[in-house]
């Protein structure tokens, strides 16, 4: 091995023949190679960098290397050896060896033999050089004292190659290059890419430098006009308004479409003559497009039980409801990406849809915005007016949403059953936009004219009556119904809710003033009649302010205990009655079962005979639907008369009358049909319905019993009247679940598919 050179591995520069380079090395396996290197007698070494970097290895080192010289060595006080090496020639490699943890190799000199044009090539290097020094500003000239001594092209290629920047992968092709005038034309071509960058480099420095004087002119003849405008008295603010604009539009996170457009009009803003009637219009679109929260979200809260906890604390029951949004919440945890849901609440006035939405931007810690659509008939009240017109604004979701200060708040949308169509527009297909999940990232509001992401944003809408909400909206909310409170439900409110907080609005305690539930019931029943508890807080606020009048006023009493007496000594007579069941049993009387937004409550059908032409006259104020029921009612009885034992003869000489009580009260729907039905057998018969029953249900003319809607109301009023049997259609046999358990304990529920069972139950009890 003693006749073989240790290899020395450069990876980040390259040693050329006839230079001279000083190395640093701290790793011990250099240290060793080079104190090897120092005992041998002529201290030469074997210079390769391989092919690719950071590979080590036989395979990646080159054909070609250079023969080097260690002409010094040092160890410095840091750790460190430093190294004077000597390149001396280039050679060629016959073979790699491994010995031990080094390196060792076979080489060749190289016979580098010149051309006969070499000298040219000698020459027109030499001018690039010069030309090249006085050109590129960070190339000294020290290489020129270095020339005297070159008189081959083989060594002025290797001599220029080590003092140009050139990068460290370029640089190696050099030694592996043997043929001079190969090396010089990589050369030229090197240095001419360093002469046109450092050209274009001249020429933006120089406009660079021309944009900057013409900057700095203009600021000069800005600032003199102002100066001129001041002492002439008429100096505004325009120019710092600018300023100011223009570093609030650097500090936006809109995306950079959005703030191009908005330098593009503080442009115009900015060129435009102060009189010109457009500096407002575009100084209101800044304002606007300035205060949008782009990009600027809320956290949502990820403790679910604290949702719950402050769903809870404000609502009672609403089950429905809080589920869904627990389950959003839920999902959106466990993905972390979820669209938030399109929520529309229906139900009758006071059953808190409002004030719930609100809770729900509460417990998920959002701002809250909110609109009411309810008598709209413009659509630019949703989607904005186009900038061209005076006095033109965004609509009325882009105005929430400013409000609101966030891209993702809770939005109400209020009364959206209320909406008008006319010439102006349809307001409703307007908010398709807004509610459509599948294209509310991209809404576009007219006055802005830039896409406004809406997918973060949960909107909640409420309603009155389903049916009301246009239909193509209905297709993209998850409606969730709310049922007016029964009185069981107010009971639990008023004694959980209302009562604390008008005790603690009005400074008393329960040490002072206390409602037992019949007084409580009483003011459900007697003083208000909602489908809410909006008029009851009021009741008990009046009720408690007549107590702290009462308490400062007199001192003798310090404790009330508010009952049915007290309750009427304060707040007068009783304001509402409930239809109440006849005394006896009685012909041509049957109880029907009404829901009203207020609740439910039985509903009387009477009818009569007497000598005519067998017409069918109606009373009560009764709508289409109810007189459809009544002819229906008629017709399928006369077409089994002899099954209901009913002789023929009674419906060609007689008129029959009927009426529904309170006919100052509208009234419709179907599900008064099984009830009209027992009532003209009854009168037909001249059999008596025990006042005890009632039955609700819409008959076919086939006898067929279907469904109905707000059975839970609807037995909760008969059950206050004092009914003890109600017939209700199989189909609403699952909605009994819903009603409480004291109420199903003191009523019997049949259920039935046709009216025949109604009937045979009915009368055929009777006959027995």
């Amino acid at each position: 091995m003693e006749d073989k050179l240790l290899v020395l591995i450069v990876n980040d520069m390259v040693i050329f023949p006839n230079n001279e380079v000083r190395i640093e090395y701290d790793n011990s396996y250099d240290k060793q190679m080079i104190e090897i290197v120092d005992k041998i007698e002529d201290n030469l070494m074997l210079i390769v960098n391989p092919i690719e970097d950071g590979s080590i290895g036989v395979t990646s080192f080159p054909k070609y290397g250079v023969l080097g010289r260690l002409k010094l060595k040092m160890n410095v006080p840091n750790g460190k050896t430093r190294i004077v090496i000597e390149g001396i020639e280039r050679v060629e490699i016959s073979s790699y060896m491994e010995d031990g943890n080094f390196y060792r190799a076979d080489y060749r000199k190289v016979d580098i033999l010149e051309e006969d044009d070499a000298k040219d090539y000698f020459n027109i290097l030499v001018k690039s050089l010069d030309n090249y020094i006085v050109k590129v500003p960070y190339m000294g000239n020290a290489i020129m004292s270095q020339l005297n001594g070159i008189d081959t092209l083989n060594d002025l290629c290797d001599l220029i190659v080590s003092f140009l920047p050139i990068k460290y992968e370029d640089k190696k092709k050099y030694i592996t290059t043997i043929d001079p005038i190969q090396r010089a034309k990589y050369l030229m071509e090197d240095m001419n890419r360093d002469l046109k960058f450092v050209e274009l480099e001249q020429k933006i420095e120089a406009e660079v430098e021309k944009e900057l004087n013409d900057t700095q002119k203009e600021y000069f003849l800005r600032e003199k006009i102002k100066l001129m405008q001041k002492e002439l008295g008429e100096a505004n603010n325009k120019d710092s308004e600018v300023e100011r604009l223009t570093k609030k539009i650097s500090k936006l996170k809109c995306n950079a479409k959005v703030k191009e457009k908005i330098k593009r009009e503080l442009n115009r803003y900015d060129n435009l003559n102060s009189n010109s009637p457009e500096v407002g219009m575009i100084r209101e679109y800044l304002d606007w497009m300035i205060h949008l929260p782009w990009n600027h979200y809320t956290k949502d809260t990820n403790d679910l039980v604290r949702v719950k906890r402050i769903l809870d604390s404000s609502h009672y029951a609403l089950e429905e409801v809080k589920d869904r949004i627990l389950e959003y919440l839920a999902v959106k945890q466990n993905t972390n990406n979820l669209r938030s849901p399109i929520i529309c609440l229906v139900g009758p006035p006071g059953v808190g849809k409002t004030s719930l939405a609100i809770s729900i931007a509460k417990s998920l810690n959002r701002k809250t915005a909110k609109i009411s659509v309810g008598g709209i008939n413009d659509e630019a009240e949703i989607v904005g007016h186009r900038r061209t017109y005076i006095g033109a604004n965004p609509g009325r979701i882009i105005q929430g949403i400013r409000k609101a200060g966030t891209t993702n708040p809770v939005f109400i949308i209020d009364e959206i059953d209320k909406m008008t169509k006319d010439i102006k527009g349809d307001p409703a297909s307007s908010l398709l936009e807004v509610l459509d999940p599948e294209q509310n990232n991209k809404f576009s509001d007219h006055y802005i004219e830039e896409e406004f992401d809406l997918s973060q944003v949960m909107f909640i809408a409420t309603a009155n009556y389903v049916e009301q909400i246009p239909y193509e909206l209905r297709d993209r909310l998850e409606i969730i119904e709310l049922s007016s409170y029964t009185e069981y439900e107010k009971l639990d409110i008023a004694k959980n809710h209302l009562i604390p907080r008008e005790l603690e609005e009005h400074g008393l305690t329960s040490l002072q003033v206390q409602m037992d539930d019949e007084a409580i019931m009483t003011l459900i029943r007697n003083y208000t009649k909602e489908a809410g508890v909006r008029e009851l807080e009021r009741m008990i606020a009046s009720l408690f302010r007549k107590i702290v009048k009462k308490l400062l006023l007199t001192s003798d009493v310090a404790f009330y205990q508010i009952d049915n007496e007290m309750i009427e000594e304060l707040l007068g007579k009783k304001k509402f009655t409930y239809m109440e069941t006849s005394q006896e049993d009685e012909v041509g009387v049957v109880n029907g079962m009404a829901y009203t937004v207020f609740g439910g409550d039985i509903l009387p059908i009477e009818a009569t005979l007497f000598k005519g032409k067998g017409d069918l006259i109606l009373t009560g104020s009764l709508g289409d639907v109810m007189q459809e029921s009544c002819h229906i009612a008629l017709n399928y009885i006369k077409s089994n008369a002899e099954q209901f034992h009913i002789t023929t003869d009674i419906f060609e000489n007689h008129d029959i009358h009927i009426h529904v009580p309170e006919g100052a009260v509208n009234k419709d729907g179907p599900s008064a049909g099984v009830t009209i039905t027992t009532t003209l057998i009854s009168l037909f018969t001249n059999r008596k319905v025990p006042k005890k029953i009632a039955m609700t249900g819409e008959i076919t003319l086939r006898g067929r019993v279907l469904g109905i809607g707000g059975l839970k109301e609807k037995v909760i009023g008969a059950h206050r009247a004092g009914i003890k049997q109600v017939f209700i259609p199989d189909e609403n046999e699952k909605d009994l679940d819903d009603i409480p358990e004291e109420i199903k304990k003191d009523i019997r529920f049949i259920s039935v598919n046709n009216y025949s069972e109604i009937f045979q139950s009915v009368f055929r009890e009777e006959d027995d």
